[in-house]
């Protein structure tokens, strides 16, 4: 090794190659324009349909309370937490299942998009026309009210006399229990007390 050190001269100002630069710009426009073809080639966005009302039920409270063991190794539908069968998904507690159900992922999996059918006028009457239908035709009346009120009276009423007599078997069983079998009166004048159980009866 000679005691001169090599290096690199940066002091100046660095060139670039403008053509070279030039050249490569071409080539990701064309690049870029391919891929804008490409997409274009896919056709139209898929036609979804609008939201619609749910047809079932959501069961949230069926597992409510219930303990589960849970495994590692369990399948997903048998796994802790609600199981969502069209996007093959758990999620840990309701609301998030909520959430998911009412979600875009989901939505999109059952093919709706996200937007409401606008209604027209006449979709609107129709809808007014059955609920006005679908609703109870009687009137509600003060005789209602009061019948109500006394069939409550009633079963209140009831409940209390089976509460004391639930209390009144109980302390017989008690009684019952805490009587003293056979002594004999001499024998328990001799000790000095007349019975084993309580002076209350």
């Amino acid at each position: 090794m000679s005691g001169n050190p090599v290096g690199v001269d940066n002091t100046g100002r660095r060139k670039f190659d403008k053509e070279e630069y030039l050249e490569r710009a071409r080539q990701r426009e064309q690049r870029e324009k391919e891929e804008a073809r490409k997409g274009k080639e896919r056709g139209p966005p898929v036609q979804r349909q609008p939201l619609k009302h749910r047809d079932y039920e959501v069961d949230l409270e069926s597992r409510l309370g219930k303990t589960q063991v849970v495994t590692p190794i369990a399948p997903l539908n048998q796994q802790a937490g609600y199981y969502c069968s069209v996007c093959e998904c758990v999620v840990k507690d309701s609301a998030n299942y909520l959430d998911h159900i009412n979600g875009k992922k989901h939505q999109r999996a059952l093919g709706m998009s996200m937007r409401v059918e606008r209604a027209s006028l006449e979709q609107v009457q129709k809808r007014f026309e059955a609920l006005k239908k679908r609703k109870d035709p009687s009137t509600f009346t003060e005789q209602d009210l009061d019948e109500r009120i006394m069939k409550q009276q009633q079963e209140e009423e009831e409940r209390k006399r089976q509460r004391k007599e639930k209390k009144k078997e109980k302390k017989r069983e008690q009684a019952a229990q805490h009587e003293p079998e056979d002594v004999d009166p001499d024998i328990a004048a001799m000790m000095g007390f007349g019975g084993f159980g309580s002076s209350k009866k």
